[in-house]
């Protein structure tokens, strides 16, 4: 995939990291999930659709709340892992872009799109949300982002992934305000499509790592297992990041923030 507004129009895919994703990426808490159920989302005999479900972390671990889910991803690696992992449980995987799914009218009572927003063309993909939400259902759109500016270490990692790739434009994350005239440009654009705001707030949660599972977290990164960098090169960012974990302790946390928007039919 090529995006302008992503890592200067170089190619990414996802399915490349798929095996890290699976392994290093289920890093969602207890309070991130419940935040989600107190929202009013997911309950029993509610039909959910997971756009960017990637290997399904968030039907895997809200399934149990009783919603019935579709989850869709672009990549056919992603959505295999997500069918390995979600063995045993009734959730439905699709593989195709966000944009082409086609479900009848008033199907979906809630629509979840986690760290995935902005690879959607949402001028295609808002009237087609519309169409399949139930009257008053709700899009409920995350991200959790770790924050250099507060963790000597992720902004160490950050630096070296722009070292071996000058054109990730993942770093540097701020924590947003949320003056509604502030709002990411394609949040805006749902906004005039029928929807309306109905909630968007942010908080802190601390996340702990082991050197291992921070290194294949950065490695499970757009900045390098899912881009276009080659083998060695990929192979050089490991060596060296791996010796600047060497000198960390084997155990630490990595301050995340996790930002809910979410929008209301109306």
């Amino acid at each position: 995939m090529e995006l302008e507004h992503i890592d200067n129009g170089n190619a990414f895919d996802w399915g490349k990291a798929s095996e890290d994703y699976a392994k290093y990426r289920d890093i969602y808490t207890d309070t991130f999930y419940q935040k989600i159920i107190e929202l009013g989302l997911c309950k029993e005999n509610h039909r959910v659709l997971d756009l960017g479900t990637g290997t399904g972390v968030l039907p895997r671990h809200l399934f149990k709340y009783g919603a019935k889910f579709v989850g869709v991803d672009i990549s056919e690696n992603q959505i295999a892992q997500a069918r390995r992992l979600s063995e045993g449980m009734d959730i439905e995987y699709i593989v195709s872009p966000a944009e082409e799914v086609d479900f009848s009218n008033f199907t979906f009572d809630a629509v979840l799109a986690c760290q995935c927003f902005i690879y959607f063309d949402a001028q295609i993909l808002m009237p087609r949300l519309y169409r399949m939400l139930k009257d008053n259902g709700k899009i409920c759109i995350m991200s959790l982002m770790w924050i250099p500016g507060e963790s000597k270490i992720a902004e160490g990692s950050e630096e070296l992934v722009l070292k071996h790739n000058p054109y990730w434009n993942g770093s540097g994350f701020i924590r947003p305000t949320f003056e509604e005239t502030k709002l990411p440009q394609g949040i805006q654009l749902a906004m005039t499509s029928g929807f309306e705001l109905d909630e968007h707030f942010a908080f802190d949660i601390p996340v702990t790592f082991t050197r291992e599972s921070w290194h294949g977290r950065i490695r499970a990164c757009r900045g390098i297992g899912a881009s276009s960098l080659t083998p060695e090169q990929i192979t050089a960012f490991e060596d060296e990041h791996l010796r600047f974990l060497d000198k960390q302790p084997e155990v630490f946390e990595i301050s995340h923030s996790a930002i809910f928007i979410v929008l209301k039919k109306i």
